[in-house]
């Protein structure tokens, strides 16, 4: 526990500006309890006023947290969420940052992802090429990415990329930790095409055989491939099939390992995720958040050449 205080410390300065005058709020669920608490033991030696929330697992990433929990949120300065699904699209979190809250969220967090990964990289450097390529999202009218023959284009006019570079000092921001994307929410009907998901998949891990997914007009049709019984809640209903985002893993330590809050920044790749987007500019609000790292993809932006076979052409 000690080690895990020292770098939860770390976090809460570097990443997170964490001050003493300020209330910290660490919200866990009894899976990720031990790294919730060295959040609360770190902030109390900080000097801080610290707090501890914990509740159950949530079902699937997206779910609301108890509503004694989003009061909670509201009243804080700083909020960290280690906890096994995510928090991070869901109202509660949007409705915190809206009122100043600066927040990391920590979907699946291990103790090994807290001492080597995509949290011991250069954070300038993912910064400097996070924000160009949310840039490079939010001037785009379109996005097409190919892999192993297939095609997938999403219409991304009118929407706003948004950099998630692992450090959120200013009131409002907010991301994962430790983090290193570009993400945009794409029209929620203008995505259309297939593609293959081979890294890894929200709700089974560590893909060991690719995944074929089809999506025409924003809707996923069909995904295909071993371990899909796990994502039957994609089909429950419309909302929860429909293409919510387009992400670049843009954190060269990041280390595909099964857990999407790290695999999704892995350097070279992108991500689709199907579900609610509310949280970043789009309009779908589902009961699930999954998203499915593509390795190795060839990515243009309206045409221009960004990523060759998960290699990076700019920036």
């Amino acid at each position: 526990m000690i080690g895990l205080i020292e770098i939860a410390k770390n976090v809460l300065l570097d990443c997170m500006n964490l001050k003493k005058e300020e209330t910290l709020l660490v919200i866990t669920d009894t899976l990720k309890y031990h790294i919730g608490e060295a959040f609360y033991e770190a902030g109390l030696e900080l000097g801080c006023e610290s707090l501890l929330m914990a509740m159950r697992v949530r079902s699937v990433s997206g779910e609301e947290p108890p509503a004694a929990v989003a009061k909670a949120m509201l009243e804080a300065d700083v909020i960290v969420c280690p906890t096994e699904e995510s928090l991070t699209h869901t109202d509660a979190k949007i409705a915190a940052a809206a009122r100043g809250a600066r927040i990391g969220t920590m979907p699946g967090i291990t103790e090994e992802m807290f001492t080597q990964g995509a949290i011991t990289a250069d954070f300038k450097e993912v910064e400097r090429r996070t924000l160009v390529l949310t840039e490079m999202l939010s001037k785009a009218d379109e996005a097409v990415i190919e892999k192993d023959g297939l095609v997938m284009k999403l219409n991304l006019r009118g929407r706003k990329g948004v950099a998630s570079t692992g450090v959120y000092k200013e009131a409002g921001t907010s991301g994962n930790l430790p983090s290193g994307e570009a993400y945009i929410a794409p029209v929620e009907n203008g995505v259309s095409g297939e593609t293959v998901i081979d890294g890894s998949m929200v709700g089974i891990g560590t893909l060991r055989t690719p995944l074929k997914a089809v999506v025409q007009n924003g809707q996923l049709q069909c995904i295909e491939g071993e371990g899909t019984e796990n994502l039957e809640i994609l089909f429950e209903k419309p909302q929860n099939g429909i293409v919510a985002e387009l992400g670049i893993g843009t954190n060269e330590k990041a280390l595909l390992c099964g857990n999407t809050l790290e695999d999704e920044k892995v350097y070279g790749t992108v991500h689709i995720a199907f579900g609610t987007n509310t949280s970043f500019g789009g309009e779908n609000k589902a009961d699930c958040h999954m998203d499915g790292i593509i390795l190795k993809p060839t990515l243009y932006l309206d045409g221009q050449l960004v990523i060759r076979e998960g290699e990076f052409v700019l920036c």
